[in-house]
């Protein structure tokens, strides 16, 4: 079962696009993103070293700043949303392994965005699943520092000298004894 949590730094966008008209909104938009970063730092060091009272009272400071009401009525809407989310943006403090934001994947897929943006899509499905599949490879070849020329060159060749990359991520990963193995 795929676990969700959503990122904190696109619910803080959220209130960075957020200007205020005059200086009572631009100090709730002050206070209120400070308290937010206050909280995210207060996570960062919860996943280092879980305890429920610490659970407890970052929760409550949540609430808090989503009960928060500003007279400010985009931010007050956006406070409202956050505590909409609260269980995604909160899921750390029951699976501390989770991340708090997620621009590790998004920087996963950059290089696709940009060629993309540059040369249009792709004519077919097929296409489409080939240049997904060689950026997914060639990610997954820099992340575990292999020459993805390399491992394609012996891949076509036959060789087979460099271990297939379900190896290589297995074993870079520190809980791979719990990851799934298929194939041979």
């Amino acid at each position: 079962m795929l676990i969700h949590a959503l990122c904190w730094i696109h619910a803080e966008r959220v209130l960075a696009k957020l200007l205020g008209f005059n200086e009572p909104q631009r100090e709730a938009l002050a206070s209120v993103r400070s308290e937010l970063w206050a909280i995210y730092d207060a996570l960062k060091a919860y996943k280092e070293a879980p305890e429920a009272l610490t659970a407890a009272a970052i929760e409550a400071r949540f609430d808090t700043l989503c009960a928060t009401r500003t007279g400010y009525a985009s931010l007050d809407q956006a406070l409202k949303r956050m505590r909409r989310n609260r269980e995604e943006l909160l899921r750390v403090l029951q699976r501390p392994e989770l991340p708090l934001h997620n621009n590790l994947s998004e920087s996963d897929i950059r290089d696709y965005v940009k060629k993309r943006k540059i040369s249009g899509s792709t004519r077919s499905a097929s296409g489409r699943r080939c240049r997904d599949t060689f950026a997914s490879l060639k990610k997954t070849c820099r992340k575990n520092q292999l020459s993805f020329w390399q491992y394609l060159q012996d891949r076509v060749f036959g060789w087979h000298r460099i271990a297939p990359l379900a190896q290589w991520i297995f074993e870079a990963t520190p809980t791979g004894a719990n990851l799934p193995v298929h194939g041979p």
